[in-house]
């Protein structure tokens, strides 16, 4: 984490207005939350919508805070405190951010995409974690503030940063990027997630392909061969550019996947190894594809990546294979959906073999738009295969509807009511039964698998 003295933390976060007797004194760390002071950090309090964190600033130094940050447009500063009166809050942690960022000797890679973001990350960090000292965005750190807190809280002697970069809407990636200057950049796949705010996949591209914004200059970029709004877009620019996809014609594919009940093994164009993913589904091992690049372009060879798989830990609810009640299987995907991860939860469970009964549990799909309501009943319409389906929300109903274009009205449950749900599901299961919970963050769904567990 990031130790300088106060002085130095005032110039790095663009002050000059601090109180000198306090120069000397040294900083170690930052955080935004009063309750969860640790001695020596700095408190960087903002004006929230309920409540203005200024308000805490003299009981987080109390508690151990070496100084905080102090908006000038908030009245009545406290006296005789180490104080750090900045214009803006937000804007003196991301030049706070930056700055130290420039004086370390770390490398950057930058992962974005639609959908797999979070287990590239996690992927690519087990992977370079075997010959570096690596840090990763922890948890969903990945925005405007998220990412300055991540650099923050880097080790000086790490070698090597993997950020996760999120946005909603156009600059947000281009904010990021610039930040960071990554050495290295990802870019998953192009799905539909925000097009309520980008409005077509052309836009949420568009704003992705914003990471190349800040790449360091001879710096590489890995990226999804198999999707056109990608590849046509970089055709002609010049650039270090490293594809991977199920398609033949990039420059890493996997020959052979065989799925197994914890995971999957394949094989790739370019090594004889036997690759053992222990996570399930072929998306991820597009991921791991393309954790597979970074971890190449830092000089870690094919031969030596199984080590890093084996020792692969994913960020919960993405994937995560659990046991329950009765000894029922479940896949707990909770943490977000988009048509894109739908369909690829979808062919994960019609894949698995072993089972004598697939339940998928789905919820709403949000931020899809105007087309939200048609996009829930495809989904519906791929189901085939899968043994029962129970669906939660309004958007969820429309999964049912097209649902019982290919199975049985019998098999099709929906629900508005979450609890009502669980009631009905609960008596079904047992040893035999696979259980697959996916929706958007904001259905909750976790409380479902909770409940099965």
């Amino acid at each position: 984490m990031i130790k300088r003295t106060y002085a130095a933390v005032a110039e790095m976060a663009g002050s000059k207005e601090i109180n000198k007797e306090y120069n000397d004194v040294l900083v170690r760390g930052v955080t935004i939350d009063s309750r969860k002071i640790d001695e020596g950090q700095l408190f960087v309090p903002f004006k929230g919508e309920r409540t203005d964190g200024h308000q805490y600033v003299e009981d987080a130094i109390k508690r151990g805070a070496s100084a905080a940050l102090w908006q000038k447009d908030v009245p009545n500063p406290p006296e005789g405190l180490p104080l750090i009166f900045v214009e803006d809050s937000l804007e003196a942690i991301q030049s706070l951010a930056k700055s130290y960022l420039k004086e370390l000797d770390v490398k950057v890679v930058g992962i974005t995409g639609s959908n797999g973001k979070t287990s590239t990350k996690d992927m690519t960090t087990s992977l370079l974690s075997i010959k570096y000292k690596v840090q990763k965005t922890e948890g969903n750190y990945n925005n405007h503030l998220g990412l300055p807190l991540t650099v923050l809280g880097l080790e000086e002697d790490t070698d090597i940063a993997v950020l996760e970069m999120g946005m909603s809407g156009k600059g947000e990636i281009d904010f990021l990027t610039r930040l960071a200057e990554p050495d290295i950049v990802v870019i998953t796949n192009i799905g539909e997630s925000h097009l309520l705010d980008l409005g077509s996949r052309e836009g949420i591209a568009e704003a992705k392909l914003e990471i190349l914004n800040g790449l360091k200059e001879n710096g590489r970029f890995v990226y999804l061969g198999d999707e056109p709004l990608l590849t046509e877009a970089v055709e002609n620019r010049e650039l270090d550019k490293k594809t991977f996809g199920m398609s033949t014609f990039n420059y890493l594919y996997p020959t052979k996947i065989t799925a197994r009940e914890q995971g999957s093994s394949f094989f790739i164009n370019k090594s004889e190894e036997t690759f053992e993913l222990p996570v399930l589904g072929n998306h991820n091992i597009l991921n791991a594809l393309a954790s597979m690049l970074v971890a190449e372009y830092f000089g870690i060879s094919f031969s030596e990546m199984n080590k890093g798989f084996q020792n692969l830990k994913l960020t919960n609810m993405r994937m995560e294979l659990l046991i329950g009640k009765s000894d029922v299987k479940i896949i707990n995907d909770a943490y977000n959906a988009s048509p894109t991860s739908m369909l690829a939860a979808i062919s994960v469970l019609k894949n698995l073999p072993g089972f004598k009964q697939k339940i998928m549990v789905l919820g709403d799909m949000l931020e899809l738009g105007e087309k939200e309501e048609e996009y829930h009943v495809e989904i519906g319409k791929q189901l085939e295969g899968i043994d029962v389906v129970y669906t939660y929300g309004k958007l969820g109903a429309s999964i049912a509807k097209g649902a019982q274009t290919v199975l049985p009205n019998a098999n099709i449950h929906a629900f508005l009511d979450k609890e009502e749900l669980i009631a009905s599901l609960l008596p079904t299961i047992n040893e035999e039964t696979i259980v697959l919970v996916k929706a958007s963050r904001g259905m909750k769904l976790e409380e479902v698998v909770k409940a099965l567990q």
